[in-house]
């Protein structure tokens, strides 16, 4: 399994893109995303078009976990976001930001 750490101050979408890069992976399942950020911006669908995204930031501190799939070198990742008030938030990942906390992102890679 791989393990990527994502620091402060880095976007976790791109920091996972070079780590696959870096060792080659192609194919595998995000079996776990965990920790926090101080930015995100994750999409939904529609009623009645699921082929649009609806884009929203959020630019609180924000818990986060998440699954996801690598196809042809490319992280797909889905997340939910926990906000101040107990609520949720989730959909597609954009991108996110750390600020304070960390993520970390395991890989089980299909050679």
């Amino acid at each position: 399994m791989l393990t990527i750490e994502v620091a402060q101050g880095e976007e976790v979408l791109s920091r996972v893109r070079t780590e696959l890069a870096a060792r080659s992976v192609v194919k595998g399942a995000i079996v776990s995303v965990i920790g926090a950020v101080d930015h995100c911006e994750v999409s939904t669908m529609p009623k009645g078009d699921a082929g649009s995204d609806v884009i929203r930031t959020y630019t609180d501190p924000l818990e986060m976990f998440g699954t996801g799939e690598v196809r042809d070198g490319v992280p797909h990742i889905h997340a939910v976001f926990g906000t101040e008030d107990g609520s949720a938030v989730s959909g597609h990942l954009h991108a996110a930001t750390v600020g304070h906390w960390f993520v970390r992102v395991y890989v089980i890679a299909d050679q």
